[in-house]
């Protein structure tokens, strides 16, 4: 277990998109516990929650780009 900790966990949480501490912020969750959601949620309906999870993404980078002052001029 402490392999995974010291290994998968940080790769995962700096590579990731920011969808799962993004949304445990929105709803005051715990992280870990939204990702589990996920990983349970996308063996049971067979992936379609990926979907969902780089729709979120793709929405938040957009977010983050549009407040940095982005301008059409």
């Amino acid at each position: 277990m402490s392999i995974i900790e010291n290994t998968v966990k940080p790769f995962v949480e700096k590579y990731s998109f920011g969808v799962c501490s993004y949304l445990a912020a929105k709803w005051g969750l715990n992280e870990s516990r939204v990702r589990l959601y996920f990983i349970y949620s996308s063996f049971v309906a067979f992936g379609s929650p990926i979907i969902f999870y780089l729709a979120t993404a793709f929405w938040i980078n957009i977010k983050k780009y549009l407040r940095s002052g982005f301008s059409l001029r």
